[in-house]
């Protein structure tokens, strides 16, 4: 499925990850209780029965899920939604639909050749904006939560730092290695990554991970429980992680700190 074509007309993956929607209006933390995180353990076809009835029989399903893989892989979930209007998605659609099934009546290749660097151009411009309204949104929410949290803490670097539960151990430097849960949510609450879902916790070299939590689990002491709020320079910048944290994403994380080595 691989098509080649010269490089300065390829798109490039950063702006191809740079294609997501723009994080909702931060929410106001106002309580130091601690959440629960209930543990899913399912199959897939019971995890269905939570999103919703599959859209074919199980003998379309294989092919149905070679699209979404490729949608994933282009842009993301809903990638290029806050890219381009309804008109704009039903043309990419109708471009990919006619070169896979050969019923184009251009040239593929004459059409990346001409058109390729004006779509660089376009979606470099478009998702710059969207990074700079993401870190805005970030900026929000930090405040917001500063506002509504008086125990919390916004250190030099802007990482802010806030105790549900002062442990009583040992205190973790950048060089040791420690077991923590965690549980990682962008600002709208959507979870990307969480032990505690998983119900496994983790172990790891502190200075191997993100600058946030270098900074946040060194502030903390084994037995403790933290909020650290991670705005991009100190997670993932404007580059993103994968298809769940975009470009420019504040990422809020509530850590529990078990062991010290």
């Amino acid at each position: 499925l691989t098509t080649k074509f010269s490089e300065e007309m390829r798109v490039s993956n950063m702006t191809l990850v740079a294609a997501f929607s723009a994080i909702s209006s931060a929410a106001a933390f106002t309580s130091r209780a601690a959440p629960r995180f209930a543990v899913r353990a399912a199959t897939a076809r019971a995890m269905s029965s939570d999103a919703g009835p599959f859209p074919c029989g199980d003998d379309e399903m294989p092919f149905y899920a070679l699209g979404v893989n490729l949608a994933k892989q282009v842009g993301g979930q809903t990638g290029f939604k806050s890219l381009m209007s309804d008109e704009e998605l039903d043309l990419v659609l109708k471009g990919f639909g006619e070169e896979i099934c050969g019923t184009g009546i251009s040239d593929g290749e004459t059409i990346l050749m001409t058109y390729g660097q004006e779509l660089n151009k376009i979606l470099q411009e478009r998702s710059a904006g969207l990074v700079g309204r993401v870190k805005e949104e970030g900026e929000e929410f930090v405040q917001n939560f500063l506002d509504c949290n008086d125990d919390a803490v916004k250190t030099d670097s802007g990482l802010v730092y806030y105790s549900m539960t002062e442990g009583e151990g040992d205190q973790p430097a950048v060089t040791d290695t420690v077991e923590v849960h965690y549980h990682g949510t962008l600002i709208d609450g959507t979870v990307f990554d969480s032990s505690v879902d998983r119900g496994q916790t983790l172990s790891f070299p502190l200075g191997g991970v993100i600058k946030g939590w270098q900074e946040g689990v060194a502030m903390m002491k084994v037995g403790g429980k933290a909020t650290l709020i991670c705005p991009s320079d100190l997670a993932y910048g404007e580059a993103g992680s994968g298809d769940k944290i975009p470009p420019g994403a504040t990422l809020k994380f509530e850590v529990e700190l078990f062991k010290v080595n």
